[in-house]
């Protein structure tokens, strides 16, 4: 299982949410990039990163900043957030990033899917944000009519290899994961599943091993101190 340091990026700055809201928001640092070489330097083999501003919809500096990171380590970069078009994912992959995660345009416009896995193949992934088992676009912030099970089993069938599965309600609690969610989803597909949401020990990141998920991603955690990452690397490497 790959552990995924998260960085995720509003306004420049380095920030964790709760639950997905925006209002509940803590800066941990005002250089992401100097944030991804502490977790490169701690032993992390991949990095997954969001830029808040454009999963909300709007234009920012994030994009710039994720390429600066994805060219500056020697690891590989996932990024997501407002990547909604062709051009978008062309724009990020040039940037040096190696993994793109549709989100909101994977709901709205399955055919967008489709497109890029047969022109990208694997470097495409599908974020599958889930609230008491429906998927949740745009930000978070609305609720769709999807059940995240039937979603991501769609999203298999258009070819996609990856998806990043979060349970909102245990995103940035630091109080456990899903582990019913994620088996449930991991038992469905046949694709990688990343586990995100609720990681505050390195007990819950071997629960989500035993689980059998291809990776999980740790935010909140790492940023305040629950959770040594070089610690948890050599735990779990």
């Amino acid at each position: 299982m790959i552990i995924y340091p998260a960085i995720d990026i509003k306004g420049g700055k380095c920030v964790r949410l709760r639950q997905g809201r925006y209002d509940d928001m803590t800066v941990f640092g005002d250089d992401p990039i100097e944030m991804a070489f502490k977790w490169q330097n701690a032993g992390a083999r991949y990095l997954h990163t969001v830029d808040l501003d454009g999963a909300r919809g709007g234009s920012s500096m994030n994009r710039a900043i994720i390429g600066q990171i994805a060219k500056a380590l020697s690891i590989p970069v996932q990024t997501g957030g407002g990547i909604r078009t062709m051009d978008d994912i062309r724009e990020v992959l040039s940037l040096g990033v190696a993994r793109v995660i549709l989100g909101t345009s994977a709901v709205k416009n399955p055919e967008l899917v489709r497109e890029a896995v047969a022109e990208f193949g694997d470097k495409i992934a599908v974020g599958i944000d889930a609230k008491d088992g429906m998927v949740a676009i745009e930000g978070w912030e609305e609720v769709s009519s999807h059940r995240a099970v039937d979603f991501a089993l769609k999203m298999q069938s258009l070819g996609v290899k990856t998806i990043i599965y979060t349970d909102i309600a245990t995103d940035g609690m630091l109080a456990g994961p899903n582990l019913f969610a994620m088996k449930e989803m991991n038992d469905a597909v046949s694709m990688d599943v990343i586990a995100s949401g609720g990681v505050g020990s390195i007990a819950d990141l071997e629960s989500l091993r035993d689980v059998g998920v291809a990776g999980a991603i740790t935010g909140k955690a790492i940023y305040t101190g629950a959770i040594d990452l070089a610690e948890a690397l050599k735990c779990i490497p």
